[in-house]
């Protein structure tokens, strides 16, 4: 009987021989927001900045809402605002300037002169804002105007005005403080300063009435006056100290050679 050919053992193809296929994640396609939400959420962030007292970052904010909506008026209203806030106003008179709206802004334009020390400029701004919104706003800083210029009594009855004409306003506060400040000035001048003249001696006061007014600060540039030429101081003559026993115009000098040996003298050979 034939035996059985054997069977032939197959390899067996393990899990090592398997072609893996591995996954590529594909990378997501981020749809941008559109102009509005944008906008939308970077007002919401630039309320928060403002309520937690944030100004320079919230003009950041400003300028980014800028860059998609160049004219957008609440967005330009607020860095005005926020300038003025953070003591830039020459960055805000740069705004101002940029949007070429004659009239517009005219408060701001004038506070921020007054800020610059260009008080000439700023009062000549304040009539433009009698029509403007904030009328108060300009009859704060004509006030302030008259009292860096000394008008004190006018800033004093602006500032009465102010008070009277809403005396729960916010600006309450420093209203009095620039009322008091006023008055102390107007009592220097009306009563210090009078009383203290009348307590001088009549001999100064009489100088003081016939004094002539001081000269106005000339604008030409001052002669320096050549200073004299300093005689040069002369050496001192030197002391000579003498030896004890020593009188001068007396004591006969000392001899030349005292310091040779004998045998070298001049005088070796001479009878004494």
């Amino acid at each position: 009987m034939p035996t059985p050919a054997p069977k032939s053992k197959s390899k067996s193809t393990g899990s090592s021989n398997v072609s893996k296929s591995t996954h590529v994640s594909k990378p997501k396609t981020r749809v941008p927001l559109a102009v509005h939400e944008q906008k939308k959420r970077l007002f919401k962030t630039l309320v928060a900045q403002i309520d937690g007292g944030h100004n320079l970052n919230a003009i950041k904010t400003c300028d980014k809402i800028l860059r998609l909506a160049p004219s957008d008026p609440d967005a330009l209203q607020t860095k005005l605002f926020l300038l003025l806030s953070t003591d830039q106003p020459a960055a805000a008179i740069t705004l101002i300037e940029s949007l070429n709206e004659e009239g517009a802004n005219a408060f701001e334009r004038a506070y921020a002169l007054y800020c610059l020390n260009k008080r000439d400029e700023a009062r000549d701004a304040l009539p433009q804002t009698s029509a403007e919104v904030d009328e108060r706003g300009a009859r704060h800083l004509e006030a302030q105007l008259d009292y860096r210029e000394g008008a004190y009594q006018a800033a004093f009855d602006i500032y009465n005005d102010l008070l009277d004409s809403a005396p729960t306003a916010e600006e309450q506060a420093d209203i009095l403080t620039n009322i008091q400040a006023a008055s102390s000035h107007l009592d220097f001048i009306n009563t210090t300063f009078l009383h203290s003249l009348d307590a001088l001696p009549t001999h100064l006061q009489t100088q003081l009435e016939d004094a002539p007014p001081p000269a106005l600060p000339s604008s030409a540039p001052a002669v320096q006056v050549a200073a004299e030429p300093v005689k040069a101081a002369l050496p001192k003559e030197k002391k000579v100290r003498l030896p004890k026993g020593v009188v001068l115009g007396v004591t006969p000098p000392p001899d030349p050679e005292r310091w040779l040996k004998k045998s070298e003298r001049s005088n070796l050979g001479q009878k004494r």
